[in-house]
């Protein structure tokens, strides 16, 4: 079997072979003994079976396993005579082209994928300046603040007065379309946050300079696209009591408000809640600056000057992704009008091939640089990570997982956690951290 095997540049092979047929013969008749020696068949007995029949019998099955194995040896005598490593390799080989020809044999055409080999040099010289992010004493009052408005208790006003913004308006209401009291319209002593837009547009404004027991109809038409089937686009009215005006009380910002918010802090004071939290929002500053101006400074910095070729396949990848994404950003007209215009197709993947080809680039860059300073991420991180942002949002973690798995999103989650850390590390130490 003759196999021709080239390297288009460093990381991309193409092989090409004739597979001849007396190869796919034997191999076969060697499978077909295989299987007669435990095949049960009716009228023969167990390991008696002929030949003939059982290739008769598996003739799909055995030709399919006879070709896949004469294809795996044209892979395996490709490597073998370009000297590369199976640990070298990026995902399973291309078969590009399958031709059977009149006489048997197989013209097969295998395309090999390789990890890049990276140079980074002196990677660190690209990193930018740091500037160090400043934290103001207002910054940190007003952080203390909304901290201080989560543990607030309402309190009914003390001076009878009109509702205005930010009151919780404490109501009775019940709605009407056409004059027929509708579903789930109907509370009694509601506390209404004034502002909050937790209602449906148009009402908590109307609610705005009531007194107290004042009755009132307001009117208000639902929104088109309303959950609420029947009361989408809908104008409706509502009848409303008010009882009573709260407002929000804040706690007394003292040294036990601190211990408080500072459980695991021994002897926490006032002023230790303030150094606190003026870390807490410096490290979001900084973090906020790493992501949003300095790292693509970086990476982009990184991909103009690291020259190496990356892999067809993983562009490959990135091209349709990137299409992928466009496409589902489409109108319903504008996708059938792709669908018959192929070399439209053809434009929009070259259009994107450029940004394709950073992300790419970039996404190998941290690789290597993970692998230089001996950064890793755990398959347990990524889980606890997803399990944290699960619990912030009021969601089951469990079943995130499971359902990020299930879409493939466990490697991306991984990489830009990798990421994260590996620029984190590295501009902290410009940095001087």
């Amino acid at each position: 079997m003759d196999v021709n095997a080239t390297k288009v540049n460093e990381v991309n092979v193409v092989v090409t072979a004739n597979i001849d047929k007396g190869i796919l013969s034997n191999a076969l008749d060697r499978m077909a003994k295989q299987v007669a020696k435990t095949a049960n068949m009716q009228g023969f007995r167990k390991g008696k079976v002929p030949i003939s029949i059982i290739k008769t019998r598996y003739s799909e099955k055995l030709t399919q396993d006879a070709q896949n194995e004469a294809v795996k040896k044209v892979f395996d005598t490709a490597l073998e005579k370009l000297k590369i490593n199976n640990e070298d390799l990026i995902g399973e080989p291309l078969v590009s082209k399958f031709d059977k020809k009149d006489n048997g044999d197989i013209e097969v055409e295998l395309k090999i994928f390789c990890k890049p080999k990276i140079d980074l040099g002196d990677y660190k010289a690209l990193l930018p300046e740091i500037k160090t992010k400043k934290v103001t004493i207002k910054e940190v009052d007003e952080r203390i603040k909304q901290i201080a408005l989560k543990d607030a208790k309402l309190e009914k006003i003390k001076r009878k007065r009109s509702v205005k913004k930010g009151d919780f308006a404490i109501i009775d209401f019940e709605g009407f379309k056409d004059g027929v009291a509708f579903d789930g319209g109907k509370a009694q002593k509601y506390p209404l946050e004034i502002g909050s837009n937790s209602f449906v547009p148009g009402f908590e404004e109307q609610i705005i300079g009531m007194k107290y027991e004042e009755e009132k109809d307001i009117s208000i038409t639902f929104p088109d696209n309303y959950q609420a089937k029947d009361l989408a686009g809908a104008k409706v009215v509502f009848k409303v009591k008010l009882h009573e005006i709260q407002t929000k009380v804040l706690p007394t910002i003292d040294d036990e408000f601190a211990k408080k918010i500072l459980p695991q802090e021994k002897n926490a004071t006032v002023d230790i809640l303030k150094k606190r939290i003026k870390e807490q929002i410096k490290n979001e500053k900084t973090q906020q600056y790493y992501n949003d101006e300095l790292k693509p400074v970086y990476l982009e910095s990184l991909i103009e000057k690291l020259d190496f070729a990356i892999p067809q396949s993983i562009l490959d990848q990135e091209i349709n992704q990137i299409l992928n994404n466009k496409i589902r950003a489409m109108s319903e007209k504008e996708i059938k009008e792709l669908q018959n215009n192929f070399d439209r197709v053809e434009n929009m993947k070259e259009e994107v091939t450029p940004e394709a080809t950073k992300s790419v680039k970039a996404t190998f860059i941290i690789d290597a640089l993970a692998k230089a300073q001996n950064i890793k991420v755990t398959d347990q991180e990524v889980t606890q990570a997803i399990y944290y942002e699960a619990a912030m949002n009021g969601k089951d973690g469990k079943s995130i997982v499971k359902q990020y798995e299930e879409q493939g999103y466990l490697p991306v989650i991984k990489m830009s956690m990798l990421e994260q850390k590996v620029i984190n590390k590295l501009l902290d130490e410009k940095a001087g951290k």
